[in-house]
């Protein structure tokens, strides 16, 4: 009876833990689709953005500090997480990228610093000491474009400044609910366009009014902080619908285990109702003697 009483707790612990994964399921489902539809509606405009600044800066190479190349002594590395787990291999994924990007650069003879989004990697990389400069994990909890735009507003400062000569961006950039692409982006300088878009834009008969320099001037800001915006919701979209997908698995998982601690109870329970049946057999056949 003692092996029926461990089997039963160890159903009553799964079915616990299942009922709790069906419920993040849920939960991560109605995120995901928020998070979803934020990001879908924000790819056109940071696209459109895109566009326009090729097409006023392709024509007659016109440039802004942003755009400036110099030697690479000082890297920063954003690394965009989560702020919590249980999303599978999608923080696991940002944080080997990031550390094989700062070895790399380390090798090459760079300086390296890390401004982390999310809780994970500010864990990870806060154990060597003076690596994070500034971490800003609140921006995760209630993402809005004005702290997006606050931040990629002093990364922009600081390369401006020569503080930094090259800033990178790593974050999962979303697919679907199964897929997310580790991706690895240069934020500033900002990249020729043959670069960013593997073409060139086409000329195109604008009257631009007031000067190309002066649009680029407050356009390139713009774009920046946009795609940044957007960087941080790809993540969260990425994030949520890692999440869904490994409470699934979880819940799928504690199914199947289940099924099997049913049988292995019935078999145990059906052994020991048989071995009280011989037992009274046996009895009742002794007093007959």
């Amino acid at each position: 009876m003692a092996n029926l009483k461990e089997v039963r707790t160890r159903i009553a612990s799964v079915s616990s833990t299942q009922q709790i994964t069906s419920a993040m399921k849920m939960v991560s489902a109605a995120k995901f689709r928020r998070a979803q539809i934020a990001i879908i509606g924000m790819r056109p405009y940071s696209a459109q953005l895109d566009e326009i600044v090729a097409e006023i800066g392709t024509a007659d190479g016109v440039s802004t500090p942003y755009h400036e190349v110099r030697k690479v002594e000082r890297v920063m590395l954003v690394v965009v997480t989560s702020n919590k787990g249980l999303c599978g291999a999608f923080n696991s994924n940002v944080i080997k990228l990031a550390s094989s990007r700062l070895e790399e650069l380390r090798t090459e003879g760079r300086q390296v610093s890390i401004v982390t989004l999310g809780k994970r990697c500010t864990e990870f990389f806060s154990k060597q000491k003076g690596l994070v400069v500034a971490s800003h994990d609140e921006i995760l909890d209630n993402p809005d474009f004005d702290s997006v735009a606050t931040l990629a507003d002093n990364i922009m400062q600081q390369f401006c400044d020569k503080q930094y000569d090259r800033v990178e961006v790593i974050y999962n950039q979303f697919k679907n609910s199964l897929t997310q692409i580790l991706s690895n982006d240069q934020f500033l300088p900002v990249k020729p366009v043959a670069d960013r878009r593997g073409k060139t834009s086409a000329n195109s008969d604008f009257i631009f009014e007031p000067s190309k320099e002066e649009i680029l001037r407050e356009m390139v800001p713009l774009m920046l902080r946009s795609y940044l915006y957007r960087v941080v919701l790809d993540s969260l979209a990425a994030e949520h619908g890692a999440r869904m997908t490994a409470m699934q698995k979880a819940t799928d998982n504690a199914t199947e285990l289940l099924k099997d601690l049913k049988l292995s109870y019935n078999k145990a329970r059906q052994a020991a109702i048989t071995n009280e049946i011989i037992e009274i057999v046996s009895g009742s056949e002794a007093l007959k003697g």
